[in-house]
C-alpha cells in the first residue's frame, strides 16, 4: 500500500489528509504488517498509518543527530570512534511515521554500489574502526546475493571485528527471514543482528518463526525499542513486550527514547515517563528482560544512558541505597 487511495479500500482513513501528508513523507505499508491492525488508532495502525500532525508539527529537527555532519562519505556516519553506520539501503518493508531517518524519505534517497564501495573503501583506510553496523532503509531488503557480497567484502577488512545488522524485517515482514539467508548470514560470523520491535502484538507466531531461524544460526539478537507516545509509553506494554522477546530468543537492548525528529512531535513522551517505566521493569521482572534506557542527544552529542536514582544519599561511612520496592537500606563504604 503506497497511496492514500489504496489505503483508503483497507482502513477507515480520511484521505485528502493523509494524501497531504504523503506528498511529503511517503506511504508503505506491506500486507503482513496491514494486517495486523485490529481497529483504527491502535499501537499497529500509529505506527506506519499517515497523520496530518506530521506535516503540522514545526518543532522538531530534520536531522537532530546531526548525522549529515559526521557522514565523511555518503551513506556513512562515523560518530564513535571505533564503529560506523553504513547504510546499504534505501528500501523499507513499511515506512514507520516515526523514522529517524524521515528526511531521507522526504527527498531521494539514493544508495548505489558505488556509494557502498565508497563506504566500504573508507573503512579500510581506518585502522581505528573495528565494528560495522549495516543500516538503511534496511539490509535484509536487499537479495541474498547483494547482502552477501557487502558482508564479504566487509569481512575481508582484517582490523573490523563484528558486523552488526539493524533491521525491522523479523517484525514487519517475517518471511523475507529464510532459512537460506540465515544460513548464509552464518558465513560471517560474529555477526549480530539488532531487531526493531516495539509492541506486543508484532511478536506473531511468524515473527517468533524468523527470529528463531536467526538464532538456530548461531546469530546473537538484540532488540532496539523506540518509546512511543500511543504505543508503547505503558509500563503493562512494556513488561509484556520485554518478556515476549526473551521468549522469541531475543535481547532486549535499548529502549530509545524518540528522537526530536521533525513531523514525529505526536509520538514524542517525557523522560519521567520512560524512567517509571524503567523502574516498573527493573526488580520486577527478569534481568534479561530490562535494556538499557537511551538518549541520543540532539546535535550528535550521542547515545547516553538515563538512569532511576537509586542511590539516595552518602553519609559518612555509608550509602544509602533505593530498592526496586522503595525500600531504603543502608551500604557501607569500603
Amino acid at each position: 500500500v503506497v497511496t492514500a487511495a489504496q489505503l483508503a479500500r483497507y482502513l477507515p482513513v480520511q484521505q485528502e489528509q493523509v494524501q497531504k501528508v504523503i506528498e511529503r513523507y511517503p506511504l508503505r505499508i506491506n500486507p503482513y504488517y496491514l494486517s495486523l491492525i485490529g481497529k483504527p488508532h491502535d499501537p499497529i495502525w500509529r505506527q506506519v498509518v499517515p497523520d496530518i500532525a506530521e506535516i503540522d508539527d514545526q518543532h522538531g529537527l530534520d536531522d537532530p543527530l546531526a548525522e549529515d555532519e559526521h557522514s565523511p562519505v555518503p551513506n556513512l556516519i562515523h560518530r564513535y570512534p571505533d564503529r560506523v553506520v553504513l547504510l546499504v539501503s534505501s528500501q523499507c518493508a513499511v515506512n514507520c511515521r516515526y523514522c529517524m531517518r524521515k528526511r531521507k524519505f522526504a527527498q531521494p534517497f539514493i544508495i548505489t554500489a558505488e556509494t557502498i564501495e565508497a563506504g566500504i573503501a573508507y573503512i579500510k583506510e581506518h585502522a581505528e574502526v573495528r565494528d560495522v553496523i549495516l543500516s538503511g532503509g534496511d539490509p535484509l531488503l536487499l537479495d541474498d546475493d547483494d547482502l552477501h557480497r557487502i558482508l564479504e567484502n566487509i569481512r575481508r577488512i582484517p582490523h573490523v571485528e563484528i558486523i552488526r545488522i539493524h533491521t525491522r524485517v523479523p517484525g514487519i515482514l517475517p518471511r523475507r527471514i529464510t532459512r537460506n539467508l540465515s544460513q548464509m548470514l552464518k558465513a560471517f560470523h560474529p555477526l549480530y543482528i539488532n531487531v526493531h520491535i516495539n509492541h506486543p502484538d508484532e511478536i506473531t507466531d511468524q515473527a517468533a518463526l524468523a527470529c528463531n531461524l536467526l538464532a538456530d544460526a548461531g546469530i546473537p539478537l538484540g532488540c532496539q525499542t523506540v518509546l512511543l507516545k500511543g504505543v508503547n509509553d505503558d509500563t503493562g506494554v512494556m513488561k509484556s513486550l520485554m518478556q515476549k522477546l526473551l521468549r522469541i530468543r531475543v535481547k532486549p537492548y535499548y529502549l530509545h527514547h524518540p528522537d526530536l525528529i521533525r513531523g514525529t512531535r505526536h509520538f514524542q513522551t517525557t523522560l519521567d515517563v520512560g524512567l517509571r517505566i524503567m523502574e516498573a521493569l527493573r526488580g520486577h521482572t527478569s534481568g534479561l528482560c530490562v535494556p538499557h534506557y537511551m538518549i541520543d542527544l540532539p546535535g550528535g552529542g550521542g547515545k547516553i544512558p538515563l538512569l532511576s536514582k537509586y542511590t539516595i544519599e552518602k553519609k559518612t561511612g555509608k550509602w544509602l541505597i533505593r530498592n526496586y520496592a522503595g525500600k531504603i537500606y543502608e551500604y557501607p563504604i569500603t
